[in-house]
Formats: C-alpha cells, structure tokens, sequence
C-alpha cells in the first residue's frame, strides 16, 4: 500500500522540550519520516529546527489574528468549572494533586468566549512561553481549536496523538473528518496521582481512550493501567518501547573518593524522590563510603533539600537543581549505580542513558523499563529495605555489577527509534487494511 498520510499532534519536540515526551515524540517523528507522510502540529517549534521529509507546524509560527469558527463537538472545557491553577515548573503533568491551600481554583466556560475575544486573543505559544505553566488548559483548549480549524486544509489518513494534552483535538479531529485515531499514551493521570485521586484529566483520558481505535502503551506496565484504571479492552492496545539515540559512553573522574549513587528525573512524588532519600539513609549506614546525589528539579526539590539537611546522610546527599544535557551526561560518567524508586513509572528513559554508561542499576518493579533492561535489579518502590540492599550488593561486588551492565547492553541493541517506527507503521497499515476504513 502506498505511505500513510499521518496527522500527528504533539506538545513538546526539540530544542524546546521539558523532558521524556518531547525526546520520545522526536524519535517517533524522525523514524516514521521516511515511512510515512508525516504532518506534525505542535503549540510552537523553533525557527531554527526542522525534520528531514516531515512538515513541521507549530502554532508559533502562524497568524492567527482571524477568528476559529470551529465547533467542538464534546463539552470537555465546559466541564471544567474548577481547576487548580498551579505553576507546574518543570513537571509537565503535575495538576494540583497537592498543596491546594497554596492554589487560587477559577471557573472556566467554553461559553465566556465571544468572537471578538476570540479574535484579539494573544498566541499563548511564543517560544519563550511556558507550555505548563498554570494557564495549561487554556493552552489546550486553544491548540484543540486551532488544530481543528487547520486540519480543515490538511490531507491524512490517520491521526497519531500524544499524551492528554492533544487527546480533545485528536477527538475533535475524529469526530469530525472519521478518520482513525491512534493515542500514543506516554504516561497517565494514574501515575502521577494514584488509584484515588481521579481529576479532570483522568476524565479526559478516559473518554478519549475509549473513543480510539488503537492506544499505542510505551510498556506493558501502562498497558495493565490502561486495562485495570481506564476499562480500555486489551485488543485495542499494543505495546511499543522507547528507543534511544547511539552515543559513546565515557568516565568522568570524580572530585572525591566514595562511590555514587544517582537519581535522575523529575523531582516530583510519581519519581519516588522521598523513598531514595529513605534508601540512601539505608544504604549509608551499612556502606559509609558513598554519596547520593538527585539531579533534576520539580515541585518536592525544596522540601526534599529541608528534610535532607535533618538526616544523619545529609552531608553526603547532594542536589544538583536543573542540568543540562552535557551536565547530565558528565554526571552519568561519573556515577557507580543508578537507582530509579518511581511509584509510578510509564518507561523512564534515564534508565536507558544510565545502561548507555555501564552503570549497573535499581529499579521500581512499577517501570515499563524494567520490562526491557534484563540486567536491573528489582524492588516494589515501598520496599526501601529491599532496594538499599541491591545497591549495597552493586556496591560491594564489581564482577556482578559488570555482569549486570552487560546484560543490559546486549538489550540496548534491540531498543531503537527504528525499531518503534517500523512497529508503528505496522499498526497504521493495520488499521487502515480494515474493512469499515476503506470506505472512509
């Protein structure tokens, strides 16, 4: 058959990305160009970057004084009618799931909009804007209007979206052209606030999940979520890993003698930064000779620096604040294990950078990543006694954390974006081979 023509719908994507979703969104991208007809909308793209054989769109870029006539057709911002408005720094999907005494809460009405107000609104995605900051879902709702408007123009087969943010326009996209959608589901309101608290965007995920032709789970571990929290039937799921970009690993030689030990990621509670603080005191009481050092930033950094400073480890536990991507790279260089407590992990692709520098590791058996890095030892993220005691066992015996990096290097062969896109173009050629699509 011939290329699939794809609609993609994307938030983040380089040199403008926050975290996991804009790399992985630009590793699907690249490996689908050649295999696909890819149009891709973002809320904004750098004037500088562009993608071999993709149309890059971002909102950005484009004027769009005129007014958006375009009727949506489900009532998700109607239902809207109080939010939490919370800065969300560097967490691009933390939603008031705590401290609410500090959070003002608005009142939202599709209906409040005139025309006119419409027409004079601001482009909320120039590049220096923040695309998570606590106007997010009036960001969404103008990408879903203007992306619905836009696709007016646009010749495609298939819908391809990433992520809560894009799921409204996706819907609005399939409600009205029929055309097939795909919901790549990179992480879920689940993991960032648990079972319980189930807000809007659970709401929203649910709904459009429902509504998909086929859910594309970063891991198995999202695809049990996907079946036991959001009642999506396990035919309409399949599992597509993360790949990662080739790169040499190299040693950095470090200012002190002891052993590291790293958390890298956000520092928010879905990445468990509590419970490394917990095992790290674990650790060091029984191996002295080693530090701890979380690198990264997010909404628990204060509090965690606090309550850091009252542990018998504190002088030995060090936060790095924001690095980029060469600082990260040095301090991976320089690290003796890694160690991901996530409560909640869709796949976590640290991990991957981690086993690209020969370091052995600790995971949360609640990680998609886990399911592919045969090498990782293993704990539930509440066993803090069982996780401090891998890292002591690494630790204290360098012919089997050797056997675990290779173990995990031979896996890493086998974890490419190639390797996503072509499973990727597998399902799309799937879906549109099926008999009530070709009338479409």
């Amino acid at each position: 058959m011939a290329q699939p023509k794809v609609l993609m719908l994307g938030w983040e994507f380089p040199p403008l990305i926050n975290g996991g979703l804009g790399i992985a969104s630009h590793g699907i991208a690249q490996a689908l160009a050649h295999r696909t007809a890819l149009s891709l909308i973002l809320p904004k793209v750098h004037p500088d970057f562009a993608l071999a054989n993709t149309q890059l769109i971002g909102l950005n870029q484009l004027n769009l004084k005129k007014t958006v006539t375009a009727e949506l057709q489900r009532d998700f911002f109607n239902k809207v009618e109080e939010v939490y408005r919370v800065s969300v720094g560097l967490d691009p999907y933390y939603v008031a799931h705590e401290d609410k005494k500090d959070i003002s809460i608005f009142s939202y009405s599709e209906k409040d909009k005139t025309e006119s107000e419409e027409e004079i609104d601001p482009n909320p995605f120039q590049v220096s804007e923040d695309l998570y900051d606590h106007h997010v879902i009036d960001k969404v709702r103008f990408y879903t209007r203007h992306v619905l408007s836009m696709a007016e123009e646009k010749d495609f087969d298939i819908i391809h979206a990433h992520d809560w943010m894009t799921f409204p326009a996706a819907l609005e996209l399939k409600l009205a052209t029929g055309k097939p959608l795909v919901l790549h589901v990179h992480s879920l309101d689940y993991d960032r606030g648990g079972p319980e608290l189930k807000n809007w965007i659970y709401s929203l995920e649910k709904e459009v999940l429902q509504e998909a032709d086929k859910i594309v789970a970063v891991s198995h571990y999202t695809a049990s979520i996907l079946r036991e929290h959001y009642d999506v039937a396990a035919d309409k799921i399949q599992a597509v890993y993360n790949g990662i970009e080739p790169r040499e690993a190299y040693k950095k030689k470090k200012g002190f003698p002891e052993k590291l030990v790293l958390f890298l990621g956000r520092v928010t509670g879905q990445k468990g930064p509590e419970i490394f603080l917990e095992v790290a005191e674990k650790v060091y009481r029984r191996y002295p000779e080693v530090r701890f050092v979380m690198a990264g930033t997010g909404d628990k950094l204060k509090r965690l620096i606090e309550a850091g400073a009252y542990t018998e480890v504190g002088h030995r536990f060090h936060f790095t604040g924001f690095l980029d991507r060469e600082q990260v790279a040095d301090l991976l260089a320089m690290s003796d294990v890694y160690c991901m407590p996530s409560v909640s992990e869709p796949f976590g692709l640290s991990a991957l950078e981690a086993a690209q520098f020969n370091i052995p590791m600790v995971l949360s058996s609640q990680s998609g990543v886990s399911e592919v890095m045969p090498g990782a030892l293993t704990a539930d993220h509440w066993d803090t006694d069982e996780m401090s005691e891998q890292i002591i066992d690494i630790l204290t015996n360098e012919s089997m954390g050797r056997l675990l990096v290779e173990q995990n290097k031979e896996a890493l062969e086998g974890l490419t974006w190639d390797r996503a896109g072509e499973q990727l173009l597998k399902l799309y050629e799937n879906i549109l081979e099926e008999p009530s699509l070709k009338e479409v």
